[in-house]
């Protein structure tokens, strides 16, 4: 299950989109792949990561960066927002 769909089971992640006027369908985290396929997620319980998730509002273009966790056996993530960027769309 792709890490986007993880997060948006949850309520507060919902409100974070909301906060910033985000759409759901149009939200990407950066370099999901890649966190997916590191070859030592069999050894992890629960998996900590920095990331960028990137979506687009109302008023623009909107980075979010914090910290993912994710926990591999109940397949639940949650996401710890630390700042955000707003870039405004010519």
């Amino acid at each position: 299950m792709k890490l986007t769909e993880l997060l948006l089971n949850g309520f507060s992640f919902k409100e974070i989109l909301k906060q910033f006027s985000m759409d759901q369908s149009e939200i990407k985290i950066q370099d999901e792949d890649l966190i997916l396929s590191r070859k030592d997620l069999s050894n992890i319980e629960i998996l900590k990561e920095r990331i960028l998730i990137q979506g687009k509002s109302t008023s623009g273009i909107v980075n979010l960066f914090g910290t993912l966790h994710y926990n591999l056996m109940n397949q639940l993530a949650v996401f710890e927002l630390d700042s955000v960027e707003t870039k405004a769309v010519a």
